[in-house]
């Protein structure tokens, strides 16, 4: 068998093709959406690859860049057309692993009552930028959701996701045993 070229260059001049070849410009709202969500999962991959992340935290990561990647194939296909892919399966179940999780996080680490500000261990900082970008995925979802039919259980599993990652960065520098950095106004 050949191996397939990594370039074709059929995207340049700023078109590419959705799942069943329909050609659309590279900036429309469906393609920033799924687009960020891979910015989002390669963040992810960032942070599972700190040594400080490992085990249960390492796994459940992983289990988010495969639902990841399912959503973004979802998104990365033009709704109502026969290769139209149907919403992703059993997502609302993932919401709720997703809300499991953050409990469990959440009881093993200390009550605050400030804001923190983002850093600490490398792990909780690269925890903080997938939340930052999971948010602004988030945000395209929500943009693509007001022109064309989107699952809305997609935008209630980003708006957990992060969630789960504010409370990650918090659990990763608490078991590393690092102070959090807290918001002091003025």
């Amino acid at each position: 068998m050949e191996k397939s070229k990594l370039y074709t260059g059929g995207g340049d001049k700023g078109m590419t093709s959705l799942v069943g070849g329909e050609r659309v410009d590279k900036d429309c709202l469906r393609l920033e959406a799924y687009g960020t969500i891979d910015e989002f999962s390669a963040f992810l991959g960032v942070l599972s690859a700190c040594r400080e992340c490992e085990g249960d935290v390492r796994d459940l990561l992983q289990m988010i860049q495969n639902k990841l990647f399912d959503i973004g194939g979802y998104l990365a296909s033009q709704p109502g057309t026969k290769t139209g892919l149907p919403p992703v399966k059993d997502l609302d179940v993932c919401r709720k692993v997703l809300e499991r999780n953050i409990d469990k996080y959440d009881s093993a680490t200390t009550k605050i009552g400030a804001f923190v500000l983002p850093g600490g261990c490398k792990a909780a900082a690269h925890a903080h930028v997938a939340r930052t970008v999971c948010r602004r995925a988030e945000r395209r979802i929500i943009a693509l959701s007001r022109e064309e039919d989107v699952d809305a259980e997609v935008i209630r599993y980003f708006n957990r996701l992060s969630d789960l990652l504010f409370i990650l960065s918090r659990y990763l520098n608490q078991k590393n045993g690092v102070e959090e950095i807290v918001w002091r106004p003025g």
